[in-house]
This record gives structure tokens, sequence and C-alpha cells, in this order.
């Protein structure tokens, strides 16, 4: 004989704890992706609206940047949450894409959730979209066409694609101009490779007033700092510059206690501290220079000899700014003055100034021979405008940079999405089993960016997708995509629309594994916090 068990259910979790499990939890994670992608679908293309926000400091934010828009949101559920960092991915890895890799991925959700309605296991529908991913990439590569990258003409194409969708597509080709004239600048050869680090030797310095216009490329190095004694040179030719990380000032023991007894005590501990700066800043002005910059501080005593010596001098210097002033003049920064070779004199810098722009002074460290360095100086009406164009600067540095690397294209304008849907379709006649309904989900998903762009410029989406899927259809078509400004079909390749293959490839793969990751998820458990008040009693019944 068999006894049911009997007594209250035995609870594990805090009942403080949400929980959700099986179809619901799947179904949850579906609909949060989807209210993260149509939160910036309308920022996409060239008619791409923009959205306001008010900051967690309280400042309102202007863009349309698919990153920018999504890191300032304060989202609770965690599918949403993962959604996030989709766009942060592909922001880090190639720098643009953000918009569309988020409306993809959350099409590619959306279009798994009637499999899910029918008990269609989510192993299954991930199986599917990976191949269907594998089969995109081969094919993206197939499309593909390479470029001449040391043409100026197809540089500014595939930069001012990138820009037609930003705010600064106003200016024309002048902020694409600035992004490649800085790469090129900065290109550095190193182990038969040619490498472009942004983040390190290009600075973007912003200063409210003027116009756009007026922003220029100084092939050099701009630093917020001003001389530290007025006696000091302005303007020096050809300077020989030592860079040091350093204290130029006498640092007294830890833990020493002096008793002065009399005056004469007094006035000899200040002669010998006199005589070790002295000794400090002697090492220095041996080898003759005519700008010295440290990192660390620089003491008044120090600065007399200086003057005495005709030495410029700058102080508490960026560790950043340090190395880009090292790369564009030669020099070596040095730790320890008594170790100061001439090797580590800097000499391939032609003009040192100090020029003062708005109310501030600004050193500049220009004419310098092969700076691999530079800095962006932008001018704008107000702050806001000139965050936004920051932003679009390095989108477009970034999409110069991988052509740069990768130099291979394909059509925008939504033409290769539609090519691959129509290739993934055609093959998933050809897949056996319930494996080919997902395969071919992806070839409809790849569908929202032509018809996001429709959209957004209040063309007729139906008619319009339609005829674009019938070109698709016929072999030869595959630059057909969408005139984003009119809402038009039209062969991108006579628009001049190109995307880097890096990018596209990127969007596929972040989206696609997104969201098979978020369709493994079978039960997500939130609310789980510090030890709350009682926890030690949870799921004890009553009666004990």
């Amino acid at each position: 004989k068999k006894y049911p068990m009997r007594g209250a259910p035995v609870l594990v979790l805090n009942a403080n704890v949400k929980r959700e499990t099986g179809r619901k939890a799947q179904l949850n994670n579906i609909k949060a992706a989807k209210t993260v992608a149509d939160v910036i679908r309308t920022c996409l293309g060239p008619k791409a609206m923009l959205k306001m926000i008010l900051t967690q400091h309280g400042t309102p934010l202007l863009t349309n940047d698919g990153h920018c828009i999504l890191r300032e949101l304060n989202v609770a559920h965690p599918a949403a949450k993962s959604m996030l960092e989709l766009s942060k991915t592909q922001d880090e890895e190639v720098g643009d894409g953000t918009t569309s890799v988020v409306i993809l991925a959350g099409e590619v959700l959306s279009l798994a959730e009637p499999w899910l309605i029918k008990n269609m296991h989510p192993r299954l529908i991930i199986d599917g979209y990976t191949r269907a991913l594998e089969d995109s990439l081969k094919y993206l590569d197939s499309i593909a066409r390479k470029i001449d990258i040391t043409s100026d003409k197809e540089m500014m194409q595939i930069i001012n694609s990138c820009l037609a969708t930003k705010f600064s597509s106003q200016w024309g080709d002048f902020i694409g101009n600035m992004a490649l004239n800085a790469l090129r600048t900065i290109g550095f050869e190193e182990g038969g490779k040619t490498t472009y680090d942004i983040a390190r030797y290009i600075k973007i310095e912003k200063i409210p007033g003027g116009e756009i216009r007026d922003s220029r490329i100084i092939p050099g190095v701009m630093i917020n700092k001003d001389i530290t004694h007025s006696k000091m040179r302005r303007r020096i030719e050809n300077p020989r510059v030592i860079l040091l990380d350093c204290n130029l000032e006498y640092k007294k023991p830890g833990n020493m206690t002096i008793k002065l007894g009399e005056a004469v005590d007094f006035e000899k501990v200040m002669k010998e501290e006199e005589e070790a700066v002295k000794k400090v800043v002697m090492d220095i002005v041996k080898f003759k220079p005519d700008l010295v910059i440290t990192e660390k501080g620089i003491s008044d005593e120090a600065q007399h000899w200086f003057i005495k010596n005709n030495v410029t001098a700058l102080r508490r210097l960026q560790k950043s700014a340090n190395n880009r002033v090292a790369r564009a003049t030669g020099a070596t920064i040095v730790t320890q003055p008594s170790q100061l070779k001439e090797s580590d004199v800097g000499t391939r810098c032609g003009l040192f100034e100090i020029k003062k722009i708005g109310d501030e002074y600004w050193s500049f460290v220009t004419d310098c021979a092969e700076p691999k360095t530079c800095t962006i100086l932008l001018r704008g009406a107000s702050k806001d405008v000139l965050n936004e164009v920051e932003r679009n600067l390095q989108d477009a540095m970034a999409v110069a940079r991988n052509v740069l690397e990768n130099p291979f294209v394909c059509p925008g304008g939504g033409a290769t999405e539609m090519a691959i849907g129509a290739k993934l379709a055609a093959n998933a006649k050809t897949i056996p089993g319930q494996s080919q309904y997902p395969y071919q989900a992806i070839s409809i998903a790849l569908e929202v960016i032509p018809r996001t762009l429709l959209q957004n410029c209040g063309a007729n989406i139906l008619r319009t997708l339609t005829s674009l899927r019938a070109k698709h259809a016929t072999s030869g078509n595959v630059n057909w995509g969408v005139n984003g400004l009119t809402g038009e079909l039209a062969d991108v390749t006579d628009l001049g629309i190109w995307e880097p293959v890096s990018v596209k490839a990127q969007t596929l793969k972040t989206a696609i594994e997104a969201a098979c990751m978020i369709l493994r998820i079978d039960d997500v458990v939130s609310g789980i916090g510090g030890k709350s008040k009682g926890a030690d009693t949870q799921g004890v019944p009553d009666e004990m």
C-alpha cells in the first residue's frame, strides 16, 4: 500500500524571489528582447529619428546611436540586460552596426516564438539557427568585393555610407575626410602589418564655440596645459624635448623628524633641499633641452633653475598624453633624471607653442616628422552638438579602420541581407527534418533591416518589400536594396552605399549567437538579494 506525501510544500527559495520556468520563461525572454529592439527601431537609416534621454546624472542626451541609447537604459529584466550587452560588444569589436545588431537579434527571437508555442524543442531551433549562420557567413564572403584602400574616393564612399545615417551627414564629406586623414596619420608598421590604435593615439578635444567647419586635425599633440612660469618661452621652433615620469621637487624621507635648535640649522636644511633640487635639474639641463614635460609636480626651486637655463616646463600631464608626446617627438619617457641619455631626447618636433582658445590655454606640439599620433579639435555651437559629432566621428574612424585592416566590402541598404535571405530560403528546401523551419526563419528575419529602412522613411512597406524579394529571386540582382532617403528600390552600387564585411559578419554572428543563448534559458530566477529578515524560517510549516 502506497501512502501519498502529506503536509505543506517545502519552499526552497525565498518568498521574495520570482521564478519562471519552461515555456513561460522562454516566451517572456523573447518578449523582453522584442521590447528592447523596438526602443531603437526608429534609429536605423538616413531618416532615423533622435532620442532624448535624461541620464542618471540629470543631463539630457540627444542621439540616434544605438549603443549610446541602450547603455543609458535602466532595465530590470535579465534577458533585456543581455540584449543591451549586444550593442556594447558590437561597438567594442567593430564600432558600427550597434542598432542593426539589436534589431536583428529581436527579430530572430521573435520568429522562434511560434515554433516554441508549437512545442518544438529549443535545441532544434538553435541547430537550425547555427547552421543558417554558418551558411550566411560563407555566402557573405562570396558576394564581398575587395577595394583599393589607397584610393580616397573608394574609402570616402564607405565612410559616407556610415555617416549618412548620422547627425553629422549634413556637413557632407567634412567629417568623413577628418576620420580618414586621422587614420592615415596614426598608421604604424609593426611586424609587416599596419596597425591603427584609435583609442591610444587619436585624441578628440571638444571646445564649444564657432561652427563645425572650424574643426581641424592637428598632426601632433594638443594639451590643455600652460607653462609653469610666466618668464618661460611660449613658442619654440625645433625644440629638444625631454619627457619625465618623476617629481622635480625635494621629497623628504618618510617618518623623519628634524630638530632645529638655531636659525643656522634651519638655513642648513633649506640649503640641502635647494642643492638636491638643483642637482636633479642640472642632470636634465646638461642635455640642453628646450622643453621638459613631467607627469608629476615641479617645485618653485626647479622652475627657477629652468628659467635660468632658458628651459620651458609643463607639469602634471596625464600618462596617455605623455605617451602621445613621446610618439610624436621620438622621446623616451624617463623615470630618473640621473639615467637620462642623449637617445632619450626627442628631436622630431618642429614647433611648440601655446595658444588661447576660448578661456583656456593649450599647448601644441606640432610640425613633427612622422608624428603617428594626432588630435582632432572639434568646434561647435553647444556641448550636445559636439558630443553627437564626436560619437559620429568615432563610428566613422572605426569603419575606416575596419576597411584598412580588412579591405572587403558588401552592398548596403539592406541588399546584403536580402541576398543572404534569398540564398537561405533556397537552401532550406534541401534540409531534411524539422530544422529546416528555423533555418528558413533566419532568411525571413534578415528582411527586418530593409523593412525598417522603408518604415523609417515612410514608404509603402508591403509593396516595396515584395518587389525587392522578386528582384532577389532572380539571379544577378545581389546589389539591389533600398534607397533610405526616398524609400524606392535601387542598385546600391550606383548610390555608392557599401559596408565593411567585418561589420556585417560581426552583426550576424552577435545577433544569432545571442538569440541562441537566450533560447537555451528555461529557468529565470530573479530578486535574489542579501539575507532578508526572517530568511531562516522561510519554507517552515506553521505547525512546526
